[in-house]
């Protein structure tokens, strides 16, 4: 089985590249879609978020991403606490996701995760491809499509690695700054060429 690493900074079209790749067939393990999963109601996640930052739970009893967003991107320290709960569960999800892939027989899986390369994930990856887009046109877009205020998309860029930490470990670049067409051309070429 083929295991390729797709990863990018925030608004930069990691999402728009999976869901391709899933369309040509391979298996995809998101891992946003996993962190979403591990913070539902019930979810032990949600309670220790909910012990370790201010007013996060909706009336409802559902997470406030954006409450969150806020106080976990606003320092260091509360990315790292964000992160010493959630990243445990997600790694957890995302080896049963990978065992039942290959029990399937699936010939491509494809994780789709934002923290790959910070986390060192990348290193068990037979591809890393990075989705590579110009800090301000991510700002741009995340502002635009995201409705996030700009500070609060600068703030979460800025906790991130940085574009050239991402571009050393890559074995193959798409780059975003374009049109979703031609991220989407990019894409089918790297599907024929490497992945099929």
């Amino acid at each position: 089985m083929l295991k390729i690493g797709v990863t990018g900074g925030i608004g930069s079209g990691k999402s728009t590249v999976s869901k391709r790749l899933a369309e040509h067939g391979a298996f995809v393990v998101d891992a946003d879609q996993i962190a979403r999963e591990i913070v539902e109601p019930g979810q032990p996640a949600l309670q220790e978020l909910s012990e370790a930052f201010t007013d996060v739970l909706l009336p409802d009893g559902t997470l406030n991403r954006g409450e969150l967003a806020k106080q976990a991107f606003a320092t260091t320290e509360a990315t790292t606490k964000l992160n010493a709960i959630t990243h445990p569960r997600i790694r957890e999800r995302t080896q049963q996701l990978f065992a039942q892939a290959e029990s399937a027989g699936e010939s491509v899986l494809v994780y789709d995760m934002p923290l790959l390369i910070e986390n060192g994930e990348y290193k068990s990856m037979d591809h890393v491809v990075v989705v590579d887009v110009p800090d301000e046109v991510r700002v741009q877009r995340l502002v635009e499509f995201r409705g996030l205020v700009e500070a609060d998309a600068r703030a979460r860029i800025a906790a991130q690695i940085d574009r050239q930490s991402r571009l050393d470990a890559a074995d193959t670049v798409l780059d975003n700054s374009g049109t979703v067409e031609d991220l989407l051309e990019q894409v089918d070429r790297f599907w024929e060429n490497v992945a099929r």
